[in-house]
């Protein structure tokens, strides 16, 4: 068998038709278009636009987009074993460069007997009748897929099926379609299923697998036919499709091109294709849709948000499957805080609000967000703002700042500094080189003293029209014990900001 990994898949979409019938409301010829269009920007190779025997509206559908087809794209529409629904595909594609009938019909034991209530043999002239009258209305400048429905329930009866294929390419097929049209069992036994088809088939004939989603292994069987030596692969947009849905076409391709198989579509476009066809569908995208939810890269765990802040910039991330952008994606990595979280994402989620933070600052608010989070499940960013701004600018502790106002005269600047600690009123005056040695000052003499090493300010937030931004005071103390502690203050005034960063650093340094 040929290195399937060697060769390109051959992505036969199915959303136009097998997508489409398992809306709640269909789409008309102009939603199709777009949709149309959209997959001919994604790159796939063939696309089925619909069932042109079910009504007026999807011949005049089919029809249409026959007609403004690429000249490099096959246009597949699918039909009943019957004659009437073959001519109308026939009719149908007419226009199209590279037209396709796709015929069927059941060949499970269990079908036949309950649904068709048929004899195999009668099924199997059936089906090569079918074939042949497709293939003689196509001609040369078309081919005819027939498809096994219910392919996944045939392992009892497969040698038949097998000795009815054959028939079928003998009769003018030239792609052998494999439907797990209801996901029962492991892809494994599937796979296996396809390997046996495989061998049997005469070289040159394309070998296709349409999977459901039924038990939600229908990309892991898609993929896995793909190395069985099935080179077709139907998927549709957004895995639409009847119950749980057909196989995802953008989970298979990014599993493939992971695997270093040469794909052939426009994966950037991936993102943006799934969004449309979300609008179009009136069926939302799942947050936790893979590749294209909007919580597939979110990271809550500590742990986690660690190891993906330590690779964000990498292709290839401690915690994520491809680099975003490969599928056209422009959102990076979101780290959401939970009681699970750590560190990392508090400190992320701050810095990514604009807001000037150290690790040393975000470990104090680590378990106030904790304990918040506990009672409330996954705190918003607006939550932790309010967290930052309270603890780091509204330190809670046995100092309360009253007043401080600069006095008259002196030789050096002269403030009066109005402070409770305790419920201890402190009335002070005392000189300095400006404010900050003055309130320091009065706080040393009533018996408070710290070691000021550093001092730094800058503006907070961004002006407003009629308002100029915050005044933002840093200050960090070394405490008797060796500790060195950084505290921060704002507000429009230099001056009081000065001083409130020096009191929230007072709280911090002595325990309430």
């Amino acid at each position: 068998m040929e290195n399937a990994s060697k060769s390109k898949p051959f992505f036969y979409d199915i959303t136009l038709r097998d997508g489409n019938q398992a809306l709640k409301k269909p789409w008309n010829t102009e939603q199709k278009e777009v949709v149309f269009k959209e997959l001919v920007k994604l790159g796939v190779q063939a696309i089925e636009v619909g069932f042109s025997g079910s009504s007026d509206m999807d011949f005049e559908a089919c029809h249409h987009l026959a007609s403004i087809a690429p000249d490099n794209v096959v246009i597949a529409g699918l039909a009943r074993a019957v004659e009437k629904d073959i001519i109308k595909v026939a009719d149908a594609l007419k226009p199209a460069a590279r037209p396709r009938i796709h015929t069927f019909i059941a060949m499970s034991p269990f079908n036949m007997k309950y649904v068709l209530k048929k004899d195999p043999l009668d099924v199997r002239k059936t089906a090569v009748n079918a074939v042949k009258y497709a293939k003689e209305l196509i001609g040369e400048k078309g081919e005819v897929q027939f498809s096994v429905e219910h392919f996944g329930d045939c392992a009892e009866n497969l040698d038949f099926v097998i000795e009815s294929l054959q028939e079928c390419v003998e009769a003018g097929a030239s792609v052998i379609n494999l439907p797990n049209t209801v996901e029962r069992t492991r892809p494994f036994a599937f796979v296996r299923m396809v390997e046996t088809v495989k061998k049997a088939l005469p070289q040159g004939i394309m070998l296709s697998v349409h999977n459901h989603n039924d038990l939600g292994m229908a990309v892991a069987t898609t993929v896995e036919s793909f190395f069985a030596g099935a080179g077709q692969l139907e998927c549709s947009l957004n895995g639409l499709g009847e119950r749980a849905g057909n196989t995802s076409i953008y989970e298979v391709a990014v599993a493939l091109h992971n695997c270093g198989v040469e794909v052939p579509l426009n994966l950037s476009r991936i993102y943006e294709t799934a969004i449309l066809t979300a609008e179009m569908s009136n069926i939302p995208i799942y947050e936790k849709a893979p590749l294209i939810g909007e919580d597939v890269l979110a990271h809550r765990s500590g742990i986690h948000q660690d190891g993906a802040l330590k690779t964000q910039k990498m292709k290839k991330g401690a915690y994520r499957p491809i680099h975003p952008s490969l599928i056209g994606r422009d959102d990076a990595e979101k780290y959401g805080f939970t009681s699970q979280s750590g560190k990392t994402a508090l400190y992320e989620i701050i810095k990514a609000k604009g807001y000037p933070i150290t690790v040393e600052e975000t470990l104090r608010l680590v378990p106030i967000a904790k304990e918040q989070a506990e009672k409330f499940g996954e705190l918003p960013v607006e939550a932790i703002e309010d967290i930052y701004l309270k603890e780091i600018f509204q330190v809670d502790g046995p100092f309360k700042f009253i007043s401080f106002k600069k006095l008259d005269n002196g030789e050096k600047d002269k403030f009066n500094l109005k402070f409770n600690y305790k419920d201890k009123e402190y009335d002070l005056i005392e000189e300095g080189e400006g404010p900050i040695e003055a309130c320091i000052n009065a706080l040393n003499s009533a018996g408070f003293r710290q070691k000021l090493v550093h001092y730094e300010q800058s503006a907070f937030g961004e002006e407003t029209k009629g308002a100029q931004a915050d005044a933002m005071t840093v200050i960090q103390f070394e405490s008797e014990d060796g500790r060195v502690i950084t505290c921060r203050g704002k507000d429009p005034s230099t001056q009081k900001a000065n001083v409130k960063a020096i009191f929230n650093g007072f709280n911090l340094i002595y325990p309430g």
